[in-house]
């Protein structure tokens, strides 16, 4: 992800940011009033439960965040405020992970995406390099959405721009750099903040411009994505693959996925729906790149963000595709396939894809990096596209889309000027089935089935895909 919208406000932020304690809310009438601590945009009917989004977007009459009725923010913390220790919320939030706390409490391990030189740099004792600005801070939030300690976890790096969360409580920060000796994965404990794994990098998993990475909880498997033009889909398989404190450091063997039978393929040559056979090649981890290029590895326009669900890695090219509006592919490991999963024709379907991640009821969510006003949008299983959140404030990017443990809180960014939101309200519940549901591709319209309203209700509140409650219901079973 590169910090290249630097736009300015489209009002005076801090004005704005007063606002942000009050709250909003849009009543039937249609009349904004204030009351309370937060923004609401109150529902006026169901929502969809997120199988086709929330329906359109309430416009925030304070210019910041557009959300479908019923969807409450926060802004629970800005670059330049002050932490409890009394230093400064760093500038240019980006990757984020969210991890069970203490006491009903969510823990926030959240990147900031600086170089050697910020107004707002992240000020850590116990820094890997000295000079750089980079790294990370966590934050701990309670159940209404409060942060009750913000910290440094990880300082001295460069270009922490996303990352992954591990299976054993960490997360692991990603350099997009190969400059100045930095382009490396750190592994950062939040309940050890500043310690030296977090100043010890991983060397076997790379030295390049790192965007994103995801594990295989089946398999202890990880993987990368590079941002660099061209780029390549790496993997890094642990000598050690216990998932557990100090397993990545023991190192391990780091590959680039190849199609065999197509040496130096351009991914630009895909065709929406197309899948491959692919393998993997070994590459040297001091020059990952050179030799994927040299093996003849898929050459990608610019990966960006990942997720891992139900068996399936998820991953985007921000600038492929005949428009150059991006790309969304899936990985399944069982079968070493790779297919191109959607490609947005449009800027007003999906433009230039960044962060992402899978919601608790199995859609896709993807932060736009695009020209112009960027927003959130969801990709449901069936590969339709609806908008959950657009950012009025100016033209940065959303970054580290995240939800809480228990599904009911997400956390985003705005990269410029530096907030974090803490987002809720009526999000659909838990739906295994439905993650599950992305892993398969749907039916084409002719063959798929007709249901009823009935059913289909039936299905979300039996936290099922629709597909199986047709099944079920072909079968005998009855609907309540």
């Amino acid at each position: 992800m590169t910090a290249s919208n630097t736009g300015l406000n489209r009002r005076d932020f801090l004005k704005a940011g007063g606002m942000s304690t009050l709250a909003l809310t849009l009543g039937a009438t249609g009349v904004f009033s204030l009351s309370g601590a937060t923004k609401s945009f109150a529902s006026t009917g169901n929502p969809t439960s997120g199988f086709g989004g929330y329906g359109p977007l309430v416009k925030d009459p304070d210019g910041i965040l557009d959300l479908p009725r019923g969807f409450q923010y926060r802004i629970i913390s800005k670059t330049g405020d002050k932490m409890p220790n009394g230093d400064l919320v760093p500038g240019a939030p980006d990757g984020m992970a969210a991890f069970q706390g203490l006491k009903n409490t969510t823990i926030i391990v959240r990147n900031h995406e600086l170089g050697t030189n910020a107004k707002y740099p992240v000020n850590g004792k116990n820094p890997w390099s000295k000079g750089a600005a980079g790294g990370t801070t966590a934050l701990v939030v309670d159940s209404s959405q409060n942060v009750i300690d913000e910290y440094v976890t990880n300082s001295g790096t460069i270009r922490n721009c996303a990352g992954g969360p591990s299976t054993w409580g960490t997360w692991l920060t990603c350099e997009e750099t190969r400059e100045l000796g930095h382009g490396f994965v750190f592994e950062v404990n939040p309940h050890d903040p500043e310690n030296e794994m977090s100043k010890t990098p991983i060397r076997d998993m790379g030295y390049f411009s790192h965007e994103a990475c995801s594990i295989d909880p089946a398999t202890g498997i990880w993987y990368l994505t590079e941002d660099s033009s061209p780029s390549f889909l790496y993997r890094f398989t642990p000598h050690d693959r216990s998932q557990k404190l100090g397993s990545l450091q023991k190192g391990g063997i780091l590959e680039a996925a190849a199609v065999d039978e197509l040496p130096s393929l351009s991914a630009s040559n895909f065709s929406n729906g197309q899948k491959f056979g692919i393998i993997w090649k070994q590459v040297k981890p001091e020059r990952a790149k050179e030799d994927a290029k040299d093996l003849g590895c898929i050459q990608f326009s610019r990966l960006e963000g990942t997720a891992f669900a139900a068996g399936i890695l998820w991953f985007d090219d921000t600038s492929a595709g005949e428009g150059r509006h991006g790309r969304i592919y899936r990985y399944f490991p069982a079968t070493n396939t790779l297919e191109l999963f959607y490609e947005s024709a449009s800027n007003n379907d999906l433009d230039m894809p960044d962060n992402i991640t899978i919601t608790p009821w199995g859609d896709l969510w993807i932060a736009e990096d695009g020209p112009g006003k960027d927003r959130i949008v969801g990709l449901t299983p069936e590969g339709k596209i609806y908008p959950f959140a657009e950012n009025q404030l100016n033209d940065s990017e959303f970054t580290g889309p995240i939800f809480s443990p228990d599904g009911n809180t997400l956390f985003v960014n705005i990269q410029e000027p530096g907030i974090t939101f803490a987002i809720w309200g009526p999000f659909a519940r838990r739906n295994s089935a439905r993650q599950r549901a992305m892993g398969y591709a749907a039916p084409p319209a002719n063959l798929a089935p007709v249901v009823s309203d009935k059913l289909a209700a039936f299905a979300e509140n039996q936290g099922m895909s629709i597909l199986e409650a047709a099944a079920l219901e072909r079968h005998g079973m009855p609907i309540i």
